[in-house]
């Protein structure tokens, strides 16, 4: 259990720092990751939601793909919570950017 925890660890952190510089593939990695519970994450379709949603508006089609894919499990409440921790994920990292 100990080293799933810290491949979870390892994913967010090796991830993150890319995602926050705009990488469509590590915004799609992370999102596989939350929607699959990679690594030993727990599944979480808002998570995983926000991170196709990134994925996909920096220009990955496979994001857009996923996004729509999970959408359908999903309540619309759901969709708009991931909508919006989209939203200030952008504005997190485009003031941090600044």
């Amino acid at each position: 259990m100990a080293n799933s925890i810290k491949s979870a660890q390892f994913l967010m952190e090796s991830r993150l720092a890319d995602a926050a510089r705009g990488s469509a593939d590590d915004c799609l990695e992370l999102g596989v990751a939350y929607s699959c519970g990679t690594g030993g994450l727990g599944i979480d379709l808002i998570e995983a939601h926000k991170w196709f949603n990134l994925a996909a508006l920096n220009g990955s089609e496979e994001g857009q793909t996923m996004r729509a894919e999970i959408a359908e499990e999903m309540t619309a409440r759901e969709i708009a919570e991931a909508q919006r921790q989209a939203r200030a994920w952008i504005a997190a990292t485009q003031l941090r950017a600044a």
